[in-house]
């Protein structure tokens, strides 16, 4: 468990660092437009909303409520992964050491 908390605050860590890059020193317009113009622009952004997309999944099978499920994908769409990190790590923070929780969240045995 203390891999998967290293692991996600990590990658929110990271995240947080390319956005907060990306808000000072891009022109999200311009360098969009750009991108959406190559084929493997094309190709990353499919591959970042089919992963939001399997994210998200997983995210409304173990929330307790859609609106809270809604308010995590509709973030998880505006800050990437920065926010699905966070995610997890309050995921992994809230289970009790519980894999089974983790995963499976209100599902799960005993939740």
């Amino acid at each position: 468990m203390k891999i998967a908390k290293l692991i996600a605050f990590l990658g929110f860590l990271a995240m947080g660092a390319a956005l907060t890059h990306a808000f000072a020193a891009g022109d999200l317009g311009a360098e969009g437009s750009q991108l959406l113009s190559m084929p493997w622009g094309i190709v990353s952004l499919v591959d970042l909303y089919v992963g939001f997309s399997l994210f998200s999944g997983w995210v409304v099978y173990r929330e307790r409520s859609w609106l809270r499920s809604l308010i995590w994908i509709v973030s998880f769409m505006v800050l990437g992964f920065f926010a699905a990190s966070f995610y997890a790590l309050v995921a992994l923070f809230t289970c009790g050491n519980n894999w089974q929780r983790f995963w499976q969240g209100r599902r799960a045995e005993g939740a």
